[in-house]
């Protein structure tokens, strides 16, 4: 029985699955953003921020566990540097997952996981956008009101129009309609 057993193993035996979420989480730092299914992004997820949170605090301590889970010195001095000037004020939270579809060969549930505070076009929606202006659709009732009572005449010719109605098979009634009540 697998009782308490609660993360996914993703299919892969413990050493495998090490390897595959340190090359992942690598890759995920220096280029901010990767593709991947849904079930290894929620792995990752769990795998990334405890290392960025650990990365706050600049230490030769925290700095040799990152390498250790890491193991990629870049990735290490993209982590300590450009990642955490970024997210040094966020609580928690530092990626997102954005689900886009799902695979043709396989049909597995694909993912976009991304470092949050890195996503431009994200970072300009969250800045304020203009009051649109409301638009009233009393001041188009209060036009057709006007021309009701302004012409008496169309509806003497009421019959007439109904008779263009019957005429015209191609849609031209309306002009029609208009240009005798003008």
């Amino acid at each position: 029985m697998r009782h308490g057993k609660k993360f996914n193993h993703l299919g892969r035996t413990a050493s495998h699955r090490k390897a595959m979420l340190s090359n992942m989480a690598a890759s995920l730092i220096l280029h901010k953003r990767i593709s991947t299914t849904l079930a290894k992004a929620k792995e990752l997820r769990k795998y990334v921020e405890p290392l960025v949170t650990r990365a706050k605090e600049d230490t030769t301590h925290n700095r040799r566990i990152a390498f250790s889970y890491l193991q990629d010195k870049e990735a290490i001095k993209a982590l300590f540097g450009e990642v955490v000037e970024k997210v040094s004020n966020r609580p928690g939270g530092y990626t997102r997952i954005i689900k886009t579809g799902y695979r043709i060969g396989d049909n597995a549930e694909m993912c976009i996981i991304e470092l949050v505070d890195f996503n431009e076009l994200m970072l300009k929606d969250a800045q304020p956008e203009k009051k649109k202006t409301r638009r009233s659709r009393r001041s188009a009732g209060a036009a057709d009101a006007t021309t009701e009572t302004k012409a008496p005449e169309a509806k003497a010719e009421a019959p007439e129009a109904k008779a263009s109605d019957d005429n015209a098979a191609d849609g031209n009634a309306d002009s029609d309609k208009e240009t005798k009540s003008e």
